[in-house]
């Protein structure tokens, strides 16, 4: 069994290009202290996505696209912001109906770590909130004049805001999605629970899309059902070996197995 330890610090501060990616690492990664983490289960989630970055460029290499590169990258991100709201929405409910079915003392537990999910969500609200106010119709621009002397020191901040939104927000969306919106601080099992939810959701946003490339119908199948069913394959296996290597368990997470879990 091995335990997360709180990140140290940089023996430098970071530099200011690299700042919004810092920050949002620091926001969206599980960070309680004693989180019970596994080698191979993190070996494996990065090999997958390794994986799917590596067949996703085959494929753009090997295969005309149906649309222009421009367009295919904005889907690509579409994707990744609709995931995030996807878990905007579906985490607090997932999170809400976790610790209402646990008994206590678990309960109690629980609710305690929720400042790791907590901030993740007001994280990418506010940053959401500040770029639709300043970029929704050029609302920063329509409020400046108004300003009056003071509109200079109102763009500058605007334009400030804007340049650390933009990166840290994508980092945010990115991340959000990776980690599952922190819910790993909550417990253990809320990852490998929460992930296929949102893979077969997307899968059904991307049936109705269709194929990117034009590509033989078997290429296009597998990269459809692949993603799906690959997360939901790890995710029961990373149910599976929380389990048989560390006796951690959905039911004893709830306090109602047999045995608690050791969480």
């Amino acid at each position: 069994m091995a335990y997360t330890t709180p990140h140290a610090p940089s023996a430098g501060r970071p530099r200011l290009l690299t700042l919004p990616f810092t920050l949002a690492s620091r926001v969206f990664r599980p960070a309680r202290p004693g989180r019970l983490t596994d080698g191979a289960i993190e070996t494996a989630q990065m090999a997958r996505t390794v994986i799917g970055i590596a067949a996703t460029l085959w494929m753009i290499y090997a295969y005309p696209l149906q649309q222009s590169m421009s367009s295919f990258a904005q889907d690509k991100l579409a994707e990744t912001l609709i995931s995030a709201g996807l878990l905007t929405v579906a985490g607090p409910l997932v999170l809400v109906a976790f610790v209402a079915a646990a008994r206590p003392p678990g309960r109690a537990v629980y609710v305690r770590r929720l400042s790791g999910p907590v901030t993740g969500f007001g994280a990418l609200f506010v940053t959401v909130l500040v770029l639709f106010l300043l970029l929704q119709n050029s609302g920063g621009a329509r409020l400046a004049p108004e300003l009056g002397p003071f509109r200079f020191v109102f763009l500058l901040v605007a334009l400030a805001a804007v340049l650390f939104a933009v990166p840290f927000g994508l980092a945010s969306a990115f991340l959000c999605v990776h980690y599952v919106f922190r819910t790993g601080d909550v417990h253990e099992v809320l990852p490998p629970l929460l992930s296929p939810l949102l893979v077969w959701v997307m899968f059904g946003a991307q049936l109705a899309g269709g194929s990117p490339v034009d590509a033989p119908q078997t290429v296009q199948y597998l990269f459809l059902f692949g993603p799906p069913l690959s997360v939901t394959l790890m995710s029961a296996w990373e149910l599976r070996r929380l389990r048989t290597r560390f006796g951690v368990t959905v039911r004893g997470a709830l306090h109602r197995g047999r045995r608690p879990a050791r969480r």
